[in-house]
């Protein structure tokens, strides 16, 4: 494992330094977060509970996410390669196969039409879905919302997309191998389909519809429905807020369907330039535990009603430079949560997180 990589960083550099010749066709990314949660449950594993993918270790100092990427673009061809490694890519690519599980993103693109922003792109993306993703310097909190948590943050497949000439819309069709799957599980014959619809009227504000149709990532071939709907808003000069909604449906063994559905609003204000305050505040419901993972905790016929609430600070060291903190809790109908000292289960978890992200481009 560790020789791809070290074969992979090496081409990346090189690539790295061919793109100081070609700076109008090349661009060479770096970023890495480095982290450290201390989970107030105590658990004995250090993993925090099973549904959280990204800043899921306690009490240790780690590397959420390293990653080196190279873009390329010229006329009427794009491709982007990435690669990566930390805590989020061992638990959101656990599914996958060997040296699958360090890849960020690798796809190529070309331009339908010569006029019109119409192009056609295939390999492994970021998800379609949702308007937080892996590098958390480009999202409002530190950690990720249930909904992120919830849904794919990447996806392998084909992509349709359109970008109108006012820059007001932007249109994909997406046929893809699964929900969060670069290779399709043995047996599973169904793929899924999606569509993005996004609307900016104004630079202050985003509107996006997403979906998905297909298969679910367990490789049961029983279908999964499912829709995200986001909007961000600056408010002003230094306020902005972001409102987050996912519903889904999931056939079962007797073909009948099974919902879930989750919500967050996260609100920012900016005292200054170089500092911002965030508090959030979400829910999840999945009685049926068709997202959120079973644990021993949680009854089968019990499943999730989950509250989430966070406070957060950001501070911009430099203009490449970030560092977090952030204090988050839990509440949950059910017993989901254990502790170290008890065999029982709790309704209740809190953890405080800190951080320091950077990023360099070329």
């Amino acid at each position: 494992m560790i020789k791809y990589i070290a074969t992979a960083v090496l081409l990346l550099l090189t690539v790295s330094t061919f793109a100081q010749r070609q700076q109008k066709t090349f661009t060479f990314e770096g970023y890495g977060e480095m982290y450290y949660g201390f989970d107030f449950g105590s658990p004995r594993s250090n993993n925090r509970p099973r549904f959280v993918y990204s800043h899921n270790r306690h009490n240790e100092v780690n590397v959420n996410l390293a990653m080196l990427r190279a873009q390329y673009r010229k006329d009427r061809v794009r491709a982007n390669v990435g690669i990566m490694a930390g805590t989020y890519a061992n638990a959101n690519l656990a599914a996958e196969p060997g040296v699958a599980r360090n890849i960020y993103e690798a796809n190529a693109g070309i331009k339908i039409t010569k006029k019109r922003e119409l192009w056609f792109d295939a390999g492994v993306f970021e998800s379609h879905i949702g308007p937080e993703g892996a590098i958390s310097m480009d999202c409002p909190t530190l950690t990720r919302s249930l909904t992120a948590e919830g849904s794919p943050y990447y996806e392998a497949g084909i992509r349709l997309s359109y970008t109108t000439i006012n820059q007001k819309w932007y249109i994909a069709l997406l046929h893809l191998n699964g929900w969060q799957r670069i290779y399709r599980p043995n047996n599973s014959y169904m793929p899924g389909g999606g569509l993005q619809l996004m609307y900016k009227p104004t630079d202050k504000l985003t509107l996006n519809l997403s979906t998905y149709v297909g298969a679910p990532s367990n490789g049961t071939n029983k279908a999964r429905y499912f829709a995200d709907f986001y909007a961000i808003a600056q408010l002003s000069k230094r306020i902005s807020i972001s409102y987050t909604l996912d519903a889904g449906l999931q056939e079962n063994a007797a073909n009948d369907l099974e919902e879930w559905m989750g919500t967050s609003l996260i609100f920012t204000v900016k005292p200054s330039r170089q500092s911002a305050i965030t508090a959030r505040g979400e829910y999840f419901n999945d009685p049926y535990l068709n997202i959120m993972p079973a644990n021993a905790n949680v009854p089968i016929n019990g499943g999730y009603y989950l509250w989430a609430y966070s406070l957060g600070y950001d501070r911009w060291v430099t203009k490449n430079i970030l560092w977090r903190v952030e204090a988050k809790g839990y509440a949950n109908a059910n017993p989901l949560f254990r502790r170290r000292d008890s065999a029982a289960g709790y309704n209740d978890n809190y953890v405080v997180t800190g951080s320091l992200a950077f990023r360099f481009k070329k």
